[in-house]
């Protein structure tokens, strides 16, 4: 059975916003969109659009970028899925699939699934050509979990036996991650030594909540020391 694929997410407040910056009214957008792209859109839609009461198609969304001189990038929501990634890039599955090195079949299989199989070199080139923050890939790519597994085991244990496998998860330089980890595992170490020698005295490092807030916090954090990933 095929995937059912929902419309893209629509920004209904961009739309209202760029119109408005043109000087247009809702009827000037409809005309624009019959004028123009042959679309028989009425005033009353334009306006249930940007009340986010309905959502254009991708072939209305398309058009009405154009009437407002934007890209359809523009009147998306923030993507987080790798479909809405690269539909905000006005890109194509075949075309996508070709500039990151993947056969269609296979990059459309890993949309549809929401789980990216790729290599490091693959999961580098996604992340450039959909021009992705290390935290928009890792959402995009259905790996949060698996992140935050691994970073709880490398502050807890020997952060080096990690620096590899992250590299593989991460299109990240490893001496990069390495750095990284060794932060976060001296952080989590030197809490926990403040915790013992605390002892069972009072307040939430003595308690043990700080470790555990920390471990709970983890993915953040490491976007945190990361730079930039957010």
């Amino acid at each position: 059975m095929c995937p059912v694929h929902s419309s893209p997410p629509f920004n209904a407040p961009a739309a209202r916003r760029l119109r408005a910056a043109l000087g247009m009214a809702p009827g000037h957008v409809a005309y624009g969109l019959r004028a123009q792209y042959g679309l028989l859109v009425a005033p009353e839609t334009v306006m249930a659009w940007e009340r986010g009461e309905l959502s254009p198609t991708s072939a209305e969304l398309t058009a009405l970028a154009g009437v407002l001189w934007c890209s359809p990038g523009e009147l998306y929501a923030e993507p987080v899925t790798l479909r809405e990634h690269r539909l905000s890039r006005g890109l194509d599955p075949e075309d996508l699939a070709r500039r990151i090195g993947l056969e269609a079949n296979s990059y459309q299989k890993m949309e549809d699934t929401g789980r990216w199989k790729g290599n490091e070199r693959q999961s580098a080139a996604l992340a450039s050509v959909l021009g992705l923050t290390l935290a928009q890939f890792v959402t995009a790519t259905g790996k949060q979990d698996e992140l935050a597994e691994m970073l709880r085991s490398a502050v807890t244990t020997r952060w080096q036996a990690y620096a590899k496998p992250l590299a593989k998860l991460l299109p990240v330089p490893k001496a990069h991650l390495e750095r990284v980890l060794e932060v976060l595992h001296n952080e989590y170490q030197s809490l926990m030594v403040a915790t013992l020698s605390w002892g069972g005295g009072g307040g939430t490092a003595g308690t043990g909540d700080a470790g555990r807030e920390f471990l709970a916090d983890i993915v953040n954090r490491f976007w945190s020391v990361a730079g930039g990933a957010r």
